[in-house]
């Protein structure tokens, strides 16, 4: 696109140029957006009002000064809305999938399959293919004898036959996706990455995320609470995954109904396991089938739906939660999945 300047001719002031010039007038200048402004700002982007340079600009400078919780929840009630649905099925928990794994397996998958045979219905959403050193969820599902969804639709019967279903951001919002994948290019994550764990599309009462970086927990935790997330928590996962690390202790911030909750997990270790050198997907089926041993993929699985547990109030205490995930553990049925 070729833009020219006649003299006499002051070209008008494009609207977006209002949202990157509040976020970048200078040190004391700029300020961050108001949800408003936020909502205002996303909702422009996703309708493709935006010119790329302008993306580029705002995606940078919403990095560098990084996400309010009302920045947050402006873009997630944007994108909500862009891609809104009529939704015909139930879903209790909403799990987002979007870090992929590097130095472990994504030993969290059994962790909600674990809840889904014990009657809690899941719906998994991600993205895979931004970090090629990474292993993302829907790259390994196969390996447990599943599908990923194509579309809203076929999650929707997937999840009314097993409970369980994921599906690709690039099937019900291909534009964030776009963004997404814009990474490389960039060479830094967008506050793309930090919405999208919000979206939220079946409308679950319950949600977990897992961030890397714990300045984000509270951000995530007061855009839930803006957004009217009944119940959400949120943990610095393995990876920037939803999955507790086993080795140390994991604080877990809560929404409950409006009043928001901080909950110290112990390290269910002593001492810090090595990372294995390779990281073979096969695992995960042989871990459910018990047929490989690991006492750190083990207390992973364990570790993490024991924190889904205690969110989902199926326990009232944090033991009774680990408790109730290792008799879940010991239970399953090892022929379900390869």
């Amino acid at each position: 696109m070729t833009f020219t300047h006649h003299e006499n001719t002051p070209s008008e002031e494009h609207p977006f140029a209002e949202i990157v010039r509040i976020l970048g007038k200078g040190k004391k200048g700029s300020r961050p957006l108001t949800r408003e402004e936020a909502y205002k700002a996303m909702k422009m982007i996703l309708a493709d009002e935006v010119l790329p340079i302008q993306l580029g600009a705002f995606l940078m400078l919403m990095r560098v000064k990084e996400e309010t919780a009302e920045e947050l929840a402006g873009f997630a009630q944007a994108g909500r809305e862009f891609f809104h649905f009529q939704n015909s099925i139930h879903v209790d928990l909403d799990w987002s999938s979007y870090a992929g794994k590097r130095r472990h397996l994504p030993w969290f998958l059994l962790s909600a399959l674990l809840l889904v045979e014990n009657g809690v219905t899941i719906f998994m959403h991600g993205a895979e293919g931004h970090s090629p050193d990474r292993i993302y969820t829907e790259n390994v599902l196969h390996y447990l004898g599943l599908k990923a969804a194509t579309s809203i639709e076929v999650a929707e019967n997937q999840l009314k036959m097993q409970k369980f279903s994921y599906l690709s951001l690039e099937h019900f919002c291909p534009k964030l996706h776009d963004i997404i994948q814009l990474r490389p290019i960039l060479g830094l994550r967008s506050p793309v990455h930090t919405l999208v764990r919000l979206l939220n599309p079946f409308d679950a009462p319950y949600s977990i995320q897992g961030i890397f970086h714990p300045s984000y927990r509270a951000v995530h935790q007061h855009a839930a609470m803006l957004l009217n997330q009944p119940h959400m928590a949120v943990l610095k996962g393995e990876g920037g995954e939803t999955e507790r690390n086993p080795d140390v202790e994991c604080l877990v911030q809560s929404v409950h109904n409006g009043e928001l909750s901080d909950e110290m997990w112990d390290a269910l270790f002593t001492h810090r396991h090595v990372k294995p050198e390779n990281l073979n997907p096969k695992q995960l089926t042989l871990l459910w089938r018990g047929e490989f041993e690991d006492d750190f993929a083990e207390a992973s699985v364990i570790g993490t739906a024991a924190v889904a547990l205690k969110l989902l109030n199926k326990t009232e205490t944090k033991e009774q939660a680990h408790q109730l995930a290792t008799n879940f553990w010991m239970n399953r049925n090892k022929q379900k999945y390869g």
